[in-house]
């Protein structure tokens, strides 16, 4: 199991809603292996964002087991699952929930003032992150200073602050124009080359596109898992 980031197997979620028992993952088994590039994608109430949660230690399966890196986090306490999540997963969600204040170096710092990394060593990171994502001459702005794409990076280089085995974007697009989507995308095949394991959670086939390895939900259950021959080339 050396190389699956991530191992679901008969994965279900199931919710109350009023009397009614809501069914959002139906058994789903699928493994997203080390240094893929997949988008999930699905119709509203297909599961998507339900294993979004799921993969992303937000929530916890009714159902089935999910492995990520080995350990078998399904059965875990709130309390690991939080330090699991701090520890192995980057998020980047379409609102870029930066601290307006603050300069996109402050806010990359910001997961490893958390957890406890000297200031030093912060520095040292935040920089080499926002480097990755082609912002080392803006580190020191803040982000009313920033156009929407660069915000985006911002959030995305916080994302890698803690060198994570997922980096793990929802709509990463949502908020922005076609041509700063593009910019993102590039951003996120670049990262992909350097050896990044990368889940996108999109309703876009364009965004979707650019992922090597396409998986569709539909009613919780796994529809189609195809690859994109083109990317992978």
């Amino acid at each position: 199991m050396s190389d699956r980031v991530i191992h679901v197997e008969e994965l279900a979620r199931e919710y109350l809603m009023g009397a009614e028992r809501v069914q959002a993952l139906r058994g789903l088994t699928l493994t997203i292996r080390r240094n893929e590039y997949v988008a999930i994608m699905g119709p509203s109430g297909s599961g998507k964002s339900t294993f979004m949660n799921l993969m992303g230690c937000l929530d916890t399966p009714s159902g089935g087991s999910y492995w990520l890196n080995g350990q078998e986090v399904s059965r875990l306490t709130d309390d690991a699952l939080a330090r699991v999540r701090n520890k192995e997963i980057g998020f980047v969600f379409q609102t870029f929930n930066l601290l307006p204040r603050a300069t996109a170096l402050h806010n990359v710092e910001l997961p490893l003032v958390y957890a406890g990394t000297s200031a030093r060593e912060r520095r040292q990171r935040a920089e080499e992150a926002l480097t990755r994502v082609g912002l080392e001459n803006r580190m020191h702005h803040r982000p009313n200073e920033l156009s929407g794409g660069q915000r985006q990076r911002v959030a995305i280089a916080r994302a890698l602050v803690n060198r994570p085995s997922l980096l793990l974007a929802d709509e990463p697009t949502g908020n922005l124009d076609s041509t700063t989507s593009e910019e993102i995308m590039r951003v996120f095949a670049e990262l992909h080359r350097q050896g990044q394991t990368i889940v996108v959670v999109t309703h876009e086939p364009s965004i979707a596109a650019h992922a090597e390895r396409v998986v569709v939900l539909r009613d919780g259950r796994l529809d189609s898992d195809t690859r994109n021959t083109q990317v992978a080339a």
